[in-house]
């Protein structure tokens, strides 16, 4: 990065950090509230270390990193909000998506290297679909406030999108129609785009990492012949029509 574009690189992260700060200071009982919700679900019992999390990975990146991809995945999960890693896709989706970066050398891009990862929400959950529990059981200030968080991290995505001038893509679109988990990060995405924060055509929106999803809808989408380089952009400007252009109508 040039000195220019690492200086906006650190007041993102610094946004990012106060970010996650502030919800959390705003639900003072958001970690009781998510270790009801483990407690009472079938899955893994653990204890909730970080009710908000703030990717740390970021802490890594320096002025020499060259970063290639902005990707955008949905909240932190178990292993996310971890002491011990307090960092994106470290799970099982997270060794999928390395996989697939290093299965696929001629895109160039190493997962760990070249990637800086958000997510619509720094909200702690186990699954996202648990989101609606946590809003459900935590009541309406809850709901506002993890509502707030996700226009706040489409700002956000924007803004590292100005520093670094890289594509963008966002994974797990299905939840970002109308009426899904993450209506209001599409909503903000929108803003963004409207507002001129973000290249419309530098957004790609594409299925999960998780149990192989992305990896499966690229093999059934690749034509004969085409390479994935060609192929991925055609599968993630497919989806970002049927989101984005979707919700246009809706909201004004």
């Amino acid at each position: 990065m040039k000195q220019a574009e690492y200086g906006a690189f650190c007041r993102c992260r610094d946004s990012f950090r106060a970010i996650a700060e502030e919800i959390g200071a705003g639900l003072p009982d958001l970690r009781k509230v998510q270790q009801r919700l483990i407690d009472e679900r079938d899955g893994p019992r653990y204890s909730v270390d970080t009710p908000v999390v703030y990717n740390t990975a970021l802490d890594d990146v320096d002025g020499g990193a060259e970063i290639k991809l902005i990707l955008v995945g949905d909240n932190p999960g178990r292993r996310e909000q971890a002491a011990e890693n307090r960092r994106y896709l470290v799970g099982p989706s997270g060794k999928i998506a390395e996989k697939f970066f290093k299965s696929e050398s001629t895109l160039g891009v190493d997962f760990r290297k070249n990637v800086i990862i958000l997510n619509k929400t720094p909200v702690h959950t186990p699954r996202t679909a648990d989101l609606r529990d946590l809003c459900r059981l935590g009541g309406e200030k809850m709901s506002r406030v993890i509502d707030a968080s996700q226009t706040k991290m489409a700002r956000l995505l924007a803004d590292f999108f100005q520093a670094l001038r890289v594509p963008v893509w966002i994974t797990g679109y299905s939840e970002m129609r109308k009426r899904g988990i993450f209506e209001r990060y599409t909503a903000g995405l929108e803003d963004m785009v409207r507002q001129g924060a973000i290249d419309r055509d530098c957004l790609f929106l594409y299925r999960h990492f998780s149990m192989n999803q992305f990896t499966i809808d690229l093999r059934q989408k690749t034509p004969p012949g085409k390479s994935t380089a060609e192929t991925l952009p055609a599968i993630g400007t497919e989806y970002r029509k049927r989101i984005l252009t979707e919700n246009t109508a809706w909201r004004h």
